[in-house]
């Protein structure tokens, strides 16, 4: 079976072109694949799969086997696949658990350099999150793990997020209160958790535990998650540069109702057989 590498911001997927290959149990290949020693090595697995309601769909499978609503950073290098690999069109529609995206490409000599994603709507409210606290909007709201207290501000796009503002970002912090707060009873789905350091009114620094992978390099969802905390918190405006590990991403929101765009590169690393 055929496979290609590819990462966002070094946040890395096995991808698979569905419209070639058939995967009979994609939770049980995701976890092969994702072993970093006995496997190719990658955050987890993404299926490109024919549509009947957009260009393409894609599924995507944390390295833990779980099934995984939306990924912003696998969704772009859907998009690059699927331009250089199927249909040379520089806008598409992807479906994906969490709904059809649109995705608008930026092409030099018939090669994707960066895509841009309209992600959708913020999802504020409590139960829809979910979070296990009744209230609309949890802004600030109280959190203990490992005798540890922390503020979050609650947000999905199409997978949760619990997002942390700190003055430093710290290893315990990450690896150590990540995973607890990730399965901690206030989130009934889990959670992304990001730890966020505010640098000035149009630039943010942040780490990343993600929900069935662990740290990664990168998170689009949580970049477009973190963005909007930190515009309800009233510390930036209406867009910023998101630092992360692997690289940058260009995030902005309008206002409440309104779609988050993000804007990030796709990079193809190599591809490969796996046998079955």
């Amino acid at each position: 079976m055929k496979f290609t590498k590819m990462h966002g911001l070094g946040n890395d997927y096995v991808y698979i072109d569905c419209f070639h290959e058939v995967v009979d149990n994609p939770q049980r290949l995701a976890v092969k694949m994702s072993d970093r020693h006995f496997g190719v090595g990658s955050d987890g697995l993404v299926l490109i799969e024919p549509s009947e309601v957009a260009d393409a769909k894609m599924r995507m499978f944390n390295a833990d086997g779980s099934e995984a609503e939306m990924c912003g950073n696998a969704i772009r290098c859907v998009g690059k696949y699927f331009y250089e690999n199927h249909q040379r069109k520089t806008t598409l529609k992807i479906e994906t658990l969490a709904g059809i995206k649109e995705l608008s490409l930026k092409v030099a000599d018939n090669q994707v350099i960066a895509v841009t994603v309209n992600m959708g709507a913020p999802i504020l409210e409590n139960a829809a999150i979910p979070v296990a606290v009744t209230g609309e909007q949890l802004i600030n709201y109280p959190i203990e793990v490992n005798n540890h207290c922390y503020q979050f501000t609650a947000v999905s796009m199409g997978n949760p997020h619990c997002v942390i503002f700190v003055p430093e970002i710290t290893d315990a912090m990450v690896l150590g209160d990540g995973p607890l707060l990730e399965k901690h009873p206030l989130f009934p789905k889990r959670t992304n958790v990001e730890f966020v350091k505010l640098n000035d009114d149009a630039s943010l620094t942040m780490r990343v535990w993600e929900r069935g992978s662990g740290e990664t390099l990168a998170c689009g969802t949580g970049a477009c998650a973190v963005t909007v905390a930190a515009i309800l918190n009233n510390y930036i405006q209406d867009s910023a540069t998101i630092h992360l590990q692997g690289g940058d991403l260009e995030i902005s929101w309008q206002q409440p109702g309104q779609p988050v765009y993000m804007t990030g590169s796709a990079t193809t690393v190599f591809s490969g057989y796996w046998y079955l």
